[in-house]
């Protein structure tokens, strides 16, 4: 991050009294490695078991049927509405077989040990809770609430999505700080609610005005009161 940039929003986030920090879930704090597995594997795998296929056969497939659907649906998230149409059964099984892909960022338990001495912390992730709280089984007790999109709400992570979360957590979005690596989802829409949106590119190539990763975040804040 720019250096005059990171003094700007140092000296804006000191105007306010922030209160809670909001971080999305893969990508932001997890490792996209399980949903990888899960996704684009496992699940083709099972695929192709019951219908017969290759396994290249079976990844193209769903590939199809996953574009069919896109993000900007509730359906792309929702694991069991996948199981269901395609015919595979319990989701549990797969679930279980992919939890040692479960990964953190090197930084992550360092970043929120250190600021949940003095910030509440929370998730905000439009990730489904049976497949989030796996996600979140080694970090969870840094987190005061972990709030879903899709099984909390029924929709994507919309700036009303955020505006219930302050409610529910009884702050004004100028006391939130949001943190994840979707621009639209994650930076745009926390923003468009009033929250201090912060875009993480952990790629480095995208946005000269995003974190690198989490421990920028800390140089940002004011010291909590």
């Amino acid at each position: 991050m720019d250096f005059r940039l990171l003094t700007m929003i140092i000296s804006a986030f000191q105007m306010k009294q922030i209160e809670l920090i909001s971080f999305d879930a893969e990508g932001t704090v997890v490792t996209p490695d399980f949903s990888q597995d899960i996704w684009h594997e496992a699940i083709p795998a099972l695929y192709a078991q019951k219908k017969g296929l290759d396994l290249a056969q079976a990844k193209r497939r769903i590939a199809e049927e996953y574009g069919k659907i896109g993000d900007q649906r509730l359906e792309w998230y929702d694991i069991e509405y996948w199981f269901s149409y395609l015919g595979l059964g319990s989701s549990e099984p797969v679930i279980q077989s992919c939890l040692g892909k479960i990964g953190y960022y090197p930084e992550v338990t360092e970043v929120l040990s250190s600021l949940a001495s003095g910030y509440k912390l929370i998730v905000a992730s439009g990730t489904p809770l049976e497949l989030l709280h796996c996600l979140l089984r080694d970090i969870k007790p840094y987190f005061v609430r972990i709030f879903s999109s899709v099984s909390h709400y029924r929709q994507l992570k919309s700036p009303d999505f955020y505006l219930k979360i302050c409610e529910e957590m009884g702050v004004k979005p100028s006391q939130v700080i949001h943190v994840g690596d979707n621009w639209q989802f994650d930076f745009l829409n926390a923003r468009q609610a009033g929250v201090n949106a912060l875009y993480l590119d952990r790629s480095g190539s995208n946005h000269q005005e995003s974190l690198g990763d989490l421990t920028q975040l800390k140089r940002l804040l004011p010291p909590p009161i």
